[in-house]
């Protein structure tokens, strides 16, 4: 029986020459980075290498969560306390306040609609902080000398030219003294007479206050009057008006009261905004 054995061949294979086709250079890639709204991690090749040192958790943090921290009070990580943030909040919108009566002259004499809308919804505000919201339970803060600032009470058209308020009668300061032990509230309007005769002059008016809840008084008229005598025949054909105007009868909540402030609505829809004074004395007033 013959065998039959197969080498293999030890020997290249050639194969055969094939001509050389021209080759373009390949075309370079271009990447596309498109913006993303996720959170890489800081060793993401597309991150900064400082990023690290910004964002040490290796995230950078979503606005909603930056907004969060702040309106949370959160600085530099640590909380503040309670306290100081409404404080910081009261400073703020009482600044912002100031700057909105800026050429009001308290309101008295009228403001554009845009003006008012901003003082109220800032009133609102500073309500909304009030550190005493049962005022009425301690009486001794509203105690003292009062000046107005602001107030929507406004002498316009007929009433302003009546009481003379356009032309030789300038309205001065208005002041209220608060007495809690006799449970009185004193009035003091100023005005200024210019003319051949130049002179100052007040209207009084006392009225009486009781408690009625644990934020508003009930106010009854009790009198008033005016000096000196020549003021008074300026006055004295219109005097029924000018009362009408100033007359505090009814009732008063007091919304916001501090050390400086106090705000008071009363029940014909007038918002009043005094400051506390320390340079006035009731006994300065022939009251």
């Amino acid at each position: 029986m013959n065998l039959m054995v197969t080498y293999m061949s030890t020997e290249p294979v050639r194969i055969p020459t094939i001509p050389s086709l021209h080759v373009l250079p390949p075309t370079p890639r271009i990447q596309i980075l498109r913006k993303s709204s996720k959170a890489f991690p800081s060793t993401h090749p597309r991150i900064r290498i400082s990023s690290i040192r910004e964002y040490p958790s290796g995230f950078r943090p979503l606005p909603s969560i930056q907004a969060a921290e702040q309106s949370s009070g959160l600085v530099d990580g640590a909380p503040e306390s309670g306290a100081s943030r409404d404080w910081k909040a009261v400073d703020e919108i009482k600044s912002a306040l100031y700057q909105a009566f800026e050429g009001t002259n308290r309101g008295i004499f009228g403001v554009q609609s845009g003006k008012k809308s901003e003082i109220e919804s800032l009133v609102k505000l500073l309500e909304s902080q009030n550190p005493n919201p049962d005022p009425t339970e301690n009486l001794e803060k509203v105690d003292g000398c009062w000046k107005l600032v602001y107030s929507t009470i406004s002498i316009l058209g007929t009433k302003r030219t009546k009481l003379g308020l356009r032309d030789f009668v300038a309205l001065g300061d208005f002041l209220q003294f608060i007495n809690v032990a006799e449970g009185k509230a004193i009035n003091v309007i100023k005005f200024g007479v210019r003319g051949l005769k130049m002179f100052t002059g007040q209207l009084v008016i006392v009225a009486s206050f009781r408690i009625a809840t644990k934020s508003r008084v009930d106010i009854k008229y009790e009198n008033s009057s005016i000096a000196p005598d020549q003021l008074m025949n300026i006055f004295q054909k219109n005097y029924d008006l000018l009362l009408a105007i100033f007359n505090p009868e009814g009732w008063l909540e007091i919304s916001y009261i501090d050390e400086s402030m106090r705000i008071g609505r009363d029940d014909k829809g007038n918002i009043f905004i005094l400051e506390r004074s320390e340079t006035e004395k009731a006994e300065n007033y022939a009251l």
